[in-house]
């Protein structure tokens, strides 16, 4: 079976610590990687794909040291590797411009608020997890216990 990551990036420890134990209860299917930085980040994923895996969804931060959140997914998006990849920005100083350059030139997925409210952003995942899976054209049914049905019901009833 080919792993599937979810990739929280945040310069704040305290931020990403609540972020994996808010996605705690997606472990028994996704693997959950915490990254401190733009370039951390990229190294994970680049081993990621180097091992045959997945990186299946991005969260990350907006403002941090050196890069911000959007210049990492304007990366993601321009390399071929992760062009299926799903992108949350996760953030609470974003300005309006970044949001733009996030959606336009980074082809955001979701943006979402902070502070996050659990339910809704564990929603976000089941629903991007579905989209990544389909769109890989990976067995769906290895991974029933964290799709999104109503996606998966959508695309099924689309294809047929």
């Amino acid at each position: 079976m080919d792993k599937l990551y979810v990739i929280c990036v945040d310069d704040q420890r305290e931020v990403l610590n609540a972020l994996t134990q808010d996605l705690e209860s997606f472990e028994s299917s996704l693997m959950i990687e915490e990254c401190e930085s733009v370039n951390e980040a990229w190294d994970v994923m680049e081993s990621i794909d180097t091992n045959g895996d997945h990186v299946a969804v991005l969260i990350t931060d907006q403002v941090m040291p050196a890069n911000t959140g959007v210049d990492l997914l304007k990366k993601l998006k321009s390399d071929s590797r992760f062009q299926d990849t799903r992108t949350v920005l996760l953030t609470g100083l974003a300005t309006h411009q970044d949001t733009i350059d996030a959606i336009n030139a980074a082809h955001l997925d979701n943006y979402v608020e902070k502070p996050w409210k659990k339910e809704s952003l564990h929603q976000i995942i089941r629903v991007l997890i579905t989209k990544f899976v389909l769109s890989k054209g990976i067995d769906y049914q290895q991974y029933s216990d964290v799709i999104d049905r109503n996606t998966l019901f959508e695309n099924l009833r689309k294809t047929t």
